[in-house]
């Protein structure tokens, strides 16, 4: 990419789009960040189309040039996915939202790749069905899909993997293909929708997805619960993952995490041990049952501190005392910023991880309170540092590449639901081995300019 060739972009860009296309300095700022700790890079334009059509078009003038295209959803992705770090050109999609079908007797909708989840949810509300991803953030459907997003609901639901039946792509070249369809299953050809979910906008954009939905339950169950040990916690949900208890949300939160609880929503009043915060999903009777067998395995690792919220309002305090966890956690230390990071390990090994990783927050005298989904797998550190502090910050990459390395070790994942973006790209090669390479070959064979997001997941030339 040269001068030259991004001034001739832009300037075929502003008469494709006129107004749209914006080179100022506040629009190139906000699209050169997301939430990751990471050092911003401005993009040299920001286009904002409201069509496949237009997307196609974008990507042709960028791409006969060579000039770079990163796809940005809402900014809440944490590695890195859309910074531009080559430059060129943002393409903003916040403004293709359309909710295009809802199919009832399917249970699927069609939507457009900025819709939001709370939007569709929103949508949905009088058909008596959901839209269940939750990944905390009200993100964009298409930016979870190209993250491939999960969350607190993933252990009864799935994550965007599971829940995305069919995609409209726009590929490197401007050609837009269609993946998949509206069919609960098929054997025809290469699986092509779950290639591009989880590409991160490397290999095409997403412009169109059809999803799945599920019925709302008819009887709905939170509850929070204490113990002395991480440990305790962990093996009581192994336990009831093993007798096929069926439970909607399973999520931890340590003592360290408690603490900020406290100091963030100072009515919780919850103790500041190891928690679970749980969800039961079902028929009143279903539920009644999924609750006295779950109150059943806890007794025997020292639960105490039972609290259930059946009413709507005194659920939707408590999931929302979880979703901001991150702020909650960054009150602990005051004016620190938070370098997040996830992995995901068997659950079998999950309490032993979790142990080792406590003993090196310890060893690296940082505060890093940790949430898991535990149910499958997955936790998060907020590790808090002082972002003007060169110490500080090398003593926080320190702290997340080991427990990175730690949760391979346990023949896991450097990240469950982040995603790879800048952040996490380092580790690919020791994650997946000569499988890595596969990957190169595929963007290459897709994109062979490396025009769409270079620079994450893969490096290639």
């Amino acid at each position: 990419m040269t001068r030259e060739a991004t001034a001739a972009a832009i300037s075929e860009l502003t008469e494709l789009l006129g107004e749209r296309l914006s080179t100022g300095s506040s629009i190139r700022e906000m699209h050169g960040r997301d939430e990751a700790y990471s050092d911003p890079a401005l993009p040299d334009a920001v286009a904002f189309p409201t069509s496949t059509e237009e997307v196609s078009k974008i990507v042709k003038i960028c791409a006969g040039r060579a000039v770079p295209i990163v796809p940005f959803g809402i900014g809440t992705s944490l590695e890195g996915h859309v910074i531009p770090i080559h430059g060129g050109i943002s393409v903003d999609m916040s403004r293709i939202n359309k909710v295009l079908e809802i199919n009832d007797s399917d249970l699927d909708a069609v939507v457009q790749p900025g819709v939001t989840r709370t939007q569709l949810n929103e949508e949905l509300r009088a058909t008596g069905l959901m839209f269940t991803v939750d990944p905390g953030a009200d993100a964009t459907l298409g930016g979870m899909a190209a993250t491939r997003a999960s969350g607190t609901n993933t252990v009864r639901y799935g994550t965007m993997r599971e829940n995305v039946l069919a995609l409209e792509v726009v590929l490197p070249d401007g050609t837009i293909i269609e993946t998949g369809s509206r069919a609960r299953k098929s054997s025809a050809g290469y699986d092509l929708t779950h290639l591009f979910v989880g590409s991160e906008g490397t290999l095409g954009i997403i412009t169109k997805l059809t999803v799945r939905l599920f019925g709302q339950p008819e009887s709905i169950l939170s509850a929070t619960c204490a113990f002395e040990t991480v440990d305790d916690a962990v093996n009581s949900v192994i336990m009831a993952i093993q007798i096929g208890l069926p439970m909607a949300r399973i999520e931890l939160l340590d003592e360290v995490q408690m603490k900020g609880m406290n100091k963030f929503n100072p009515d919780l009043g919850l103790p500041e041990k190891p928690h679970l915060f749980l969800e039961f999903h079902g028929s009143e009777t279903g539920v009644k049952e999924q609750v006295e067998l779950f109150e059943g395995i806890c007794e025997e690792f020292s639960v105490s501190g039972f609290q259930w919220a059946t009413k709507a309002e005194d659920r939707n305090r408590l999931w929302t005392a979880r979703h901001n966890a991150y702020y909650a956690g960054k009150s602990l230390r005051s004016g620190a910023e938070g370098l997040v990071t996830d992995c995901c390990v068997p659950i079998s090994a999950l309490s032993e991880c979790i142990a080792r990783t406590k003993e090196l927050i310890a060893a690296s005298g940082l505060i890093a309170p940790i949430v898991g989904h535990v149910g499958d797998g997955n936790f998060h550190l907020l590790i808090l540092i002082d972002p003007k502090n060169p110490v500080d910050l090398k003593a926080g990459k320190d702290l997340a590449s080991k427990i990175n390395k730690l949760a391979l070790s346990f023949g896991g994942t450097v990240t469950g639901e982040h995603g790879v973006g800048i952040g996490k790209k380092q580790y690919m090669l020791e994650e997946h081995g000569a499988a890595y390479a596969l990957m190169g070959v595929i963007k290459r064979a897709i994109d062979p300019t490396n025009t769409l997001n270079p620079g994450k997941i893969v490096e290639v030339n």
